[in-house]
């Protein structure tokens, strides 16, 4: 899967690039329905205008032959005018200069609706553009399941400009003349034909890999001195030279249960928290304790582990009135914290107190100050709850987007965040707010969803008001990120972005581009982070529809988005239920809920949750006042330098097996133990079957058997997969191709 380039850039121009012609070369081994042909024009109202399947079984597909060689850069798919069961859902494509080789450029799938898209392709080889004159779209699913495949319009861009194609197809079969040398060197190597390889090395002047890894061949293979691999695969580790390997590992959760026996705020959900980086502090205000909304002020000192009660009643010091379902966000440059919407019980709603009151906090003098009592009298949203504020510290401003208004005609019993089980009259259609910006310099509001970006409106759709949605800002690639909640009991699942300086915006829903296992289950009250260092997204816990009981259902995973791969990743997952389960891992790990907590230390790379909704059916009115610590852990160098060791011994071991059992059985109870992790179990087992080799008439049978040609060849074999294994750590730029050519021989 090609994730660097899977999904199109906003910041792109692609309609500088020249739109290239083709035409249908081959298509399935039928006859298709349609002539292939249509999908050259773009008429989404004309169901003819299409190639179709016949079947939804593989092998499929459509071969565009472009009229000269091009550097194909971007694919455009075109749509029927409503969605439709035969749209894709799945697919590849490849491309290359001839039909029998080419190469995956694409892996991707489209939206089931009526707005055409456009992708990346793959165009590089070795960091140089190669040209293709053969496309290929290989349909893999449809959006209906028992249905056939239709693509309705199909658009190439790149360039085929003469000079450049040229130098690109000079260099292309450069490329490949020298990949077929390293290839046969690959081989003559692990045939132990070692003057065949240096002659051909001598001859071609090509290398096969990194002189660095060339001498761990010649230490680890033709030396076969074990310990002088062992410090070499150290001094590499040390370097850096794994390190792009490291960055690709699978996160592991390590949760900590802050315990604080002294003053620590009590049990609450729909509170809200934000985090100081300058003094490294977690601020929480207010909440729903069950009974009543609270107005009580805290801070969270990491460095010393201490809680602070900073106010019991914020009011009373000019501050915000006891809520819940507030959003607050904090400016660390300016050392403010900005606090905005809350709920209101429907009972208690009156035309006075629907008013939008805006607070700012300074962290330095510790005061309040009141800063609008209506902020929809001056250009800014009216009072609402359960929305989403970001800060852009570089430009002073804040963005406000979504929520539900308040109304008096809204009668409500309890708040969103209280309890999806709690029932009441049916109110009138809610009221949702849109996306607004607060500049502080100068006071003064915007609203940025209305028409005044024209050639946005068809995207307009993506930005549908909502409530319980999560929203990030990205301070270097200048974006908002958007995704999940709930319109009206409609669950949202586009993932959007939004550049606050041009206004673009990006639909990027991933949801549909991997298995179900792999994603972000759609959701409400979800709580997100960022971290802009790792372009990374982080989302714990929420609520989403069981499929089963058919009603609302606290999670709990976390899951994390990287914005480089355009990938979704379940890094913890715990389904368990039952109140004996989770009292026995309550110090363990903190169990589901919604209307929590998450904020985000960027610096440690550290989220703390606190409290929230355990959605107990038995128990409506509980609360939590657990405070949690999540560290994504990958293995680290030192993990690395114990896992090589460990794979350098077993390699090791299993030669003295063959011509010396007692001097094995000495290294298996000497060299292993403190290599092995006797919690793993998986490692237990490896360090097992290593021992049982000792008794195996299998070995030996085949020591009394085999030459000593045999048993050389066979050293030389094991010898080479256990570097083939250890360069696989170290960037692909450096290591031999990972084909084979007996692989490319045709049966």
């Amino acid at each position: 899967m090609i994730s660097d380039d899977a999904i199109l850039n906003s910041n792109t121009d692609v309609d500088n690039l020249k739109v290239l012609k083709y035409n249908i070369h081959s298509c399935s081994s039928f006859l298709p329905s349609f002539v292939p042909e249509n999908i050259l024009e773009n008429n989404n109202t004309d169901q003819g205008c299409r190639w179709t399947s016949e079947t939804n079984n593989p092998p499929q597909f459509v071969m565009l032959k472009l009229e000269k060689l091009a550097i194909v850069k971007f694919i455009t798919f075109g749509k029927y005018e409503i969605t439709h069961v035969c749209n894709l859902k799945k697919f590849k494509v490849y491309g290359g200069m001839d039909v029998n080789t080419q190469i995956e450029l694409l892996d991707s799938g489209l939206n089931n609706d009526t707005t055409a898209e456009t992708f990346n392709l793959r165009c590089t080889l070795s960091g140089l553009p190669f040209p293709c004159r053969y496309i290929k779209i290989v349909p893999l699913q449809s959006w209906g399941s028992s249905f056939n495949f239709s693509i309705w319009f199909v658009e190439l861009k790149g360039s085929d400009d003469y000079e450049e194609i040229g130098k690109a197809i000079d260099w292309f079969h450069s490329y490949r003349e020298k990949e077929v040398i390293r290839l046969c060197m690959k081989h003559f190597r692990l045939l132990n034909y070692q003057n065949v390889y240096n002659e051909l090395s001598k001859i071609t002047k090509v290398k096969l890999e990194d002189s660095l890894l060339s001498e761990l061949f010649d230490i680890l293979v033709l030396q076969g001195n074990f310990d002088a691999s062992e410090v070499f695969m150290e001094n590499a580790i040390k370097n850096g030279y794994v390190d792009a390997y490291i960055t690709k590992q699978e996160y592991r959760p390590q949760w900590k249960l802050i315990k604080n026996e002294e003053t620590r705020p009590g049990m609450r959900g729909g509170h809200q928290m934000c985090f100081d980086s300058v003094s490294e502090t977690v601020f929480l205000l207010g909440g729903w304790d069950g009974h009543q909304d609270m107005s009580d002020f805290w801070c969270y000192h990491v460095p010393t582990n201490k809680w602070k009660l900073l106010s019991y009643d914020v009011e009373a010091e000019g501050g915000p009135s006891p809520r819940s379902c507030h959003k607050m966000c904090c400016n660390p440059q300016r050392r403010e914290i900005f606090v905005l919407g809350r709920f209101l019980d429907g009972l208690y709603r009156t035309a006075y107190n629907l008013k939008s009151d805006f607070y700012v906090y300074n962290i330095e003098s510790n005061r309040w100050t009141l800063i609008n009592e209506n902020t929809n009298l001056v250009g800014g949203p009216p009072l609402i709850f359960e929305h989403q504020m970001c800060m852009d510290v570089a430009k002073s401003t804040m963005y406000v987007f979504g929520g539900k208004i308040l109304t008096p005609a809204t009668c409500s019993s309890s708040a969103e965040e209280r309890s999806p089980n709690e029932s009441g009259p049916p109110p009138p259609e809610p009221q949702f707010s849109g996306l607004y910006s607060y500049h502080i310099l100068t006071n003064t509001w915007k609203s940025l969803s209305d028409t005044e970006y024209p050639e946005q409106n068809q995207h307009m759709n993506a930005l549908k008001p909502r409530i319980g949605h999560c929203m990030l800002f990205h301070p270097r690639y200048r974006k908002l990120y958007i995704f999940n909640g709930e319109h009206n009991k409609e669950q949202l699942t586009h993932f959007v972005s939004y550049n606050v300086d041009t206004q673009h915006i990006e639909i990027i829903s991933d949801f549909i581009k991997q298995d179900e296992s792999e994603l972000l289950p759609p959701g409400y009250k979800q709580r997100a982070t960022i971290d802009s260092d790792l372009d990374e997204i982080f989302v714990f816990s929420g609520l989403s529809k069981d499929k089963e009981r058919k009603d609302d259902k606290a999670q709990n995973s976390f899951w994390v988005y990287s914005l480089k791969k355009y990938k979704w990743t379940c890094v913890y997952k715990n389904e368990n239920v039952g109140e004996q389960y989770w009292t026995r891992m309550q110090y363990i790990e903190p169990c589901p809920r919604y209307a929590h907590q998450l904020v985000y230390d960027e610096k440690k790379k550290i989220n703390f949750l606190f409290g929230g909704n355990p959605g107990r059916m038995c128990l409506p009115k509980i609360r939590l006042d657990d405070f949690w610590s999540l560290q994504l852990c990958r293995t680290n160098q030192f993990e690395m330098i114990q896992r090589c060791k460990l794979l350098i011994r077993k390699c090791r071991f299993q030669e003295l097996v063959r011509t010396n059992k007692l001097e094995a059985l000495e290294f298996l109870q000497s060299g292993f133990s403190h290599l092995i992790n006797s919690s793993n179990i998986e490692e237990e087992e490896q360090l097992q079957s290593l021992a049982s080799l000792l008794f195996s008439d299998s070995v030996s049978k085949f020591n009394k058997n085999s030459s000593i040609e045999d048993e050389n060849r066979n050293t030389h074999i094991n010898r080479c997969k256990l570097f083939e294994k250890l360069s696989t750590f170290f960037p692909e730029s450096m290591t031999q191709p990972k084909e084979n050519l007996v692989e490319m021989i045709p049966l």
